[in-house]
């Protein structure tokens, strides 16, 4: 059994304004819930205060609803001096022409499977989104992204191609400050996350998901290889209730 030398800290936000309407949000940027906000002080936050946890950088998106999340739980550790790194490759994956619309409606209209295979598959993406849709010109001029290429802008995205731009940032961004010494926090999405755990463990993602809040932690060998397994910081009940949620396409 290798040893553990590193260990990492994840959270995906906490309830957004559009997951509380049970819409398709990817890359729209709209700010947590008052739920989403009493979650990252009551559940995020005050899991890593219960363990410690302290940390000395933290990585996250350029979307709102992670950012408010990691600075209501940096607030509350008494941590708001740390570097704090906004990086887009972080981001939701990008839900194509889906953006906007309430889960349950697409079903009913495309059917459950479909639709849990663009939300759940590994490379089988959503049709593109259209200046048609309602929030195409507010996702491609929202300042917060002005800074993304134009090649690298995407119009929707699969598990496969959000990991194309997840794990790059991951390898030469977070890992040399893991090396270095450094304890990491990452605030980020579901699919994002999910993303990484694929990378990190190699597992089959399509029945992993990731709760809204709820941190875990990672730990790593000496070359980054995961040790043990993924370790929520919540009792089995809570991580399993939460994962069902988030699983589910949501009532009518």
């Amino acid at each position: 059994m290798h040893k553990a030398a590193y260990s990492v800290t994840f959270v995906r936000h906490g309830e957004s304004e559009w997951n509380k309407m049970n819409l398709f949000c990817g890359w729209h940027d709209v700010g947590l819930s008052e739920e989403g906000e009493w979650d990252a002080l009551e559940v995020s936050a005050a899991a890593l205060k219960r363990e410690n946890m302290r940390y000395d950088i933290a990585f996250t998106s350029c979307l709102r609803r992670a950012n408010q999340t990691l600075d209501i739980i940096l607030k509350e550790l008494n941590l708001t001096d740390i570097p704090v790194r906004q990086l887009w490759r972080l981001n939701e994956r990008h839900y194509g022409a889906l953006t906007g619309f309430n889960k349950r409606q697409m079903a009913d209209i495309y059917g459950e499977e479909q639709v849990q295979v663009w939300r759940r598959s590994f490379n089988v993406p959503p049709p593109a989104i259209e200046p048609t849709n309602p929030y195409y010109h507010a996702i491609k001029n929202n300042p917060r992204l002005r800074h993304i290429s134009e090649q690298d802008f995407p119009t929707t995205e699969t598990l496969e191609t959000t990991m194309e731009r997840v794990v790059p940032e991951w390898t030469d961004s977070i890992i040399p400050e893991i090396r270095g010494g450094k304890r990491v926090l990452v605030v980020a999405h579901g699919t994002s996350l999910r993303g990484l755990v694929k990378h990190i463990q190699d597992a089959d993602i399509m029945k992993f998901n990731l709760p809204n809040s709820i941190p875990f932690i990672i730990d790593f060998d000496e070359s980054m290889k995961m040790v043990g397994g993924i370790r929520f910081l919540a009792n089995d009940d809570t991580v399993l209730k939460a994962m069902e949620k988030v699983a589910s396409i949501g009532g009518k």
